[in-house]
């Protein structure tokens, strides 16, 4: 079943007084990729600033900006409308030993990097690798590591914060969507699987009523290499769906940030997000 979505996500900041200058990065959106097509996305900032797009590293588009008179707050509304239609992932393709080459490594060093904000606590380790020694295949192993952390891991909304580390989240048992990506990307790639951070929107209606607009939230889940990116939620235990729309990739959340940067005067006093989802379709 396909489906086309509107998303409306409304963010920025607050300032106590004024903030003399901002420089900023917003990755609100989304690709078009397969499974997904982008028919329609703006980025609008207020108060208007200098801005400039470009894909990162990562290949996420990067609307980069920067208001340069003094301002007492920050809008940034990121429209998109965005075709849906993603099929079942198929068989495993790669073996261990394919995966195991030394060419794979090279080309997905990033992703086999565990630095500690996705880092494993050793118990978590310990049972991914005896996944792997009884798994078929690498994409039988992420599986049952997703399960796994889908298991133990409890969601509960605002347990954490976005500076988590992937072994508080996992000793706690508890976390949101972000700590499990990250717990469940430490895990893989403690077998040498690699495995990448995606983050983007989930209509959070499993039957979404069409022309109903519905409160959402940015959403996380993984990839890992099987000759070819293969997703899944973790969090809600499935592959990416219709209802997913993907909209920046990443090592970890540091690099796929709906919005950073830095400014100049009064300090922040508040904070605010709006994600409003529709299904057109």
């Amino acid at each position: 079943m396909s489906m086309q979505l509107r998303i409306a996500h409304t963010t920025g900041f607050e300032y106590d007084g004024k903030a003399n200058t901002s420089f900023n990065e917003a990755r609100l959106t989304p690709l078009t990729l397969p499974g997904q097509i982008v028919v329609h996305s703006r980025v609008e900032v207020s108060p208007t600033p200098w801005a400039y797009t470009y894909k990162d590293y990562w290949d996420s588009q990067v609307t980069a900006f920067e208001v340069l008179d003094p301002h007492t707050s920050l809008t940034v509304t990121a429209s998109a409308t965005v075709h849906t239609n993603r099929t079942p992932a198929g068989d495993p393709v790669l073996t261990w030993d394919e995966l195991r080459d030394d060419a794979v490594a090279d080309l997905h060093t990033e992703y086999l990097a565990v630095p500690a904000r996705v880092a494993a606590p050793d118990d978590l380790v310990a049972m991914a690798k005896d996944i792997a020694a009884s798994s078929s295949s690498p994409t039988d192993a992420a599986s049952q590591v997703c399960a796994l952390v889908h298991d133990e891991v409890k969601y509960v909304s605002g347990s954490t914060t976005v500076d988590a580390l992937a072994a508080h989240a996992w000793t706690e048992r508890r976390g949101v969507c972000q700590d499990m990506a990250h717990i469940a990307i430490g895990a893989l790639r403690s077998i040498g699987i690699p495995t990448r951070y995606v983050s983007g929107y989930l209509h959070p209606k499993v039957d979404p009523v069409v022309g109903e607009a519905v409160h959402g939230e940015s959403h996380a889940w993984i990839e890992w290499w099987d000759d070819g990116w293969r997703g899944f939620d973790p969090t809600n235990s499935t592959e990416p769906g219709d209802r997913h729309v993907i909209v920046a990739m990443g090592r970890d959340y540091n690099d796929v940030k709906p919005l950073s940067g830095i400014f100049s005067g009064s300090g922040t006093s508040r904070m605010f997000v709006d994600v409003q989802v529709t299904r057109l379709q």
